[in-house]
């Protein structure tokens, strides 16, 4: 991994949804638009705002698929992440005061 890229795998339950009432939606018929969450699993050296292990969310559209050992990964730029789920971040804003 270089610079400020990230490798990411989306978890099988981000694809098939149930809704409230229990209609199974397929992936296929996401809305648009829609963000999803992945666990990232390779960074590249600039990258400052997540970890291996952290969930991080982003638009399935700025993602290209690659695949590893035979299983699908997405590459992400870290510009491309709108959020970072991890347990070592404190609550807070995330702005340099």
């Amino acid at each position: 991994m270089i610079n400020d890229r990230l490798l990411v795998r989306i978890s099988k339950e981000e694809g098939d949804r149930k809704s409230t009432g229990g209609i199974l939606i397929p992936a296929t018929a996401q809305m648009a638009k829609r963000l999803i969450w992945a666990e990232v699993v390779a960074l590249g050296g600039s990258v400052r705002a997540a970890e291996v292990g952290d969930r991080v969310l982003f638009s399935p559209e700025d993602r290209y698929e690659v695949e590893v050992g035979g299983e699908d990964f997405v590459m992400l730029r870290e510009r491309d992440v709108h959020a970072v789920a991890a347990e070592r971040i404190e609550a807070s804003t995330g702005l340099y005061l």
